[in-house]
């Protein structure tokens, strides 16, 4: 049967690595050589060097749309884990309508973040309007709207990961800690978050790159405005490359800026939170 296994092994997978190779590899690794290219299409790129590099890191838009993701990032990641760790603790309590509160928390998540972005582009101005300004009248109102949003999409999905961290601890560990005179407060800190360590792994890079990459609900929820100041680096990449004649190399360059930078940070905190990881 192995040998069977290992004789069709290619012919399974090849479908898959071609298709792979063709849209993902191929298109990849032109990225990165058109970074250093003026162009308008691929059959008309001219070597240009760093010169992309250099225009990206000098133009203002692109600094204030990296310091804005930096700040909406820090704050949505510790808001989104802080309350989806503390809803998953609650609904492991074993109260009352537990599957209910589970389902209608994760239904955000299933809703695309352009309709999430325009429904709450309604709901703010709606409550912004007793006031006589709007969304884009000032950046801190973007702000704080991009991060509400954000979590009222992704505090369900991260809850359902943390519940099921929480319910894989073996109850003789809680046991052993209750009879070693543990508090509810001490054992939530010195027994359920450090087992927790491998959901909290993984949420943390779930929030980390989705508020990274964050653009559909930055497109439809404020645009960039007020002058461009609620951009975020992807929004501020899309509009690069399509809104401005003769800057797309720029914007490629700013693109691979940007997966360098995600990808760092990634791999920087899957790092750190792994040695903190507690084997059950």
């Amino acid at each position: 049967m192995q040998k069977a296994y290992k004789k069709y092994f290619w012919l399974f997978v090849l479908p898959t690595l071609l298709s792979f190779t063709l849209f993902f590899i191929i298109p990849f690794i032109m990225g990165i050589v058109l970074s250093f290219c003026k162009f308008t299409t691929v059959t008309n790129a001219t070597w240009v060097g760093l010169e992309n590099y250099i225009r990206a890191f000098s133009n203002k838009d692109f600094i204030n749309a990296l310091i804005f993701t930096v700040k909406f990032t820090i704050v949505s990641v510790i808001t989104i884990n802080v309350f989806s760790f503390l809803l998953a603790y609650v609904l492991t309590r074993g109260i009352k309508g537990t599957n209910l509160f589970r389902t209608t928390f994760f239904m955000p998540n299933l809703i695309g973040g352009i309709v999430l972005g325009y429904i709450w582009q309604i709901l703010i101005n709606g409550v912004l309007a007793r006031f006589g300004v709007t969304i884009t009248a000032d950046p801190k109102y973007g702000f704080w709207g991009l991060v509400i949003l954000m979590n009222w999409q992704l505090i369900g999905y991260m809850m359902i990961i943390y519940i099921a961290g929480i319910q894989n601890i073996p109850g003789e560990v809680v046991e052993a800690a209750k009879i070693d005179g543990a508090n509810k407060f001490q054992a939530l800190t010195r027994v359920t978050i450090p087992m927790v360590m491998p959901s909290v792994t993984i949420c943390l890079f779930l929030t980390l790159t989705n508020s990274f990459k964050l653009f559909d609900q930055n497109l439809a929820l404020t645009a960039g405005g007020p002058a461009k100041k609620t951009a975020m680096l992807a929004l501020d990449i899309y509009t690069t490359f399509y809104n401005r004649n003769g800057w797309e190399g720029v914007g490629q360059a700013k693109a691979v800026i940007f997966f360098l930078l995600v990808g760092a940070i990634s791999l920087t905190q899957l790092y750190f939170t792994r040695r903190k990881e507690v084997a059950n």
